[in-house]
Parts: structure tokens; sequence; C-alpha cells
């Protein structure tokens, strides 16, 4: 089985940074994209930043010059560190893996999700 686990998170106050890390664990094969996306009160879940196998990486544009995604491919972990915080960040953050996994000698691709962080910027 594979379990994808976040940390990090908490409150800050606005301008503030924060950093997010979420590692994978179990019967991994290999890990396609890890992604950071995030959902706010009344709001759709939206992705923040993508980052693929190769290192390529894919941020909306309200983070862009703000978050930086980065990963640790021997550690399964990807991570996403949040400068210059705005109250309008505040939200639950989702980690997202498309993970190769072995099972019984059989891989398959599923697409797995953290349980989610909650950041929350103050003004």
């Amino acid at each position: 089985q594979v379990q994808v686990v976040e940390s990090g998170g908490g409150l800050v106050q606005a301008g503030g940074s924060l950093g997010l890390s979420c590692a994978a664990s179990g019967s991994i094969f290999s890990i396609n994209a890890m992604g950071w996306y995030r959902q706010a009160p009344g709001k759709q879940r939206e992705l923040v930043a993508i980052i693929n196998s190769g290192g390529s990486t894919r941020y909306a544009d309200s983070v862009k010059g703000r978050f930086t995604i980065s990963r640790d491919n021997a550690k399964n972990t990807v991570y996403l560190q949040m400068n210059s915080l705005q109250p309008e960040d505040t939200a639950v953050y989702y980690c997202n893996a498309e993970i190769r996994e072995m099972t019984m000698g059989i891989i398959r691709t599923r697409n797995y999700w953290g349980q989610g962080t909650q950041v929350t910027v103050s003004s």
C-alpha cells in the first residue's frame, strides 16, 4: 500500500513564509508528477504548483515568484516553499502524487492525495 503524508503549514502573518513537505511511502515503483493544490472555504480546489520527475515545474499565476516547488526523488518527497504569503493564500493545501506502484508483480499508476494541511495567513 502507498501512503502520502503532508507536514508543515500553520499560522503566519502576511508577508511571512511557510514550508510544506509531502512524503510518499509504500510499494512505490516510481513517481511521475507531484504537486500541490489548495482549497479555500467555499471555493473549488485549485492547482498551486506541479513538478514532474525530470524537475520541470508549473505554477498558478497567483503564486509565481512567491512559491517554489521542489522534490527529492530519492526520498519520494515534494516540497513547497511559500514566501510573501498573503491572506488570500489561506486554504487547506493538499499534496498529490501520480505513483506507479507494484502490487503482486503488476505495475499500476494511481493518483494519491494527502490528508491536507491548513495554511492560515493573517492580515
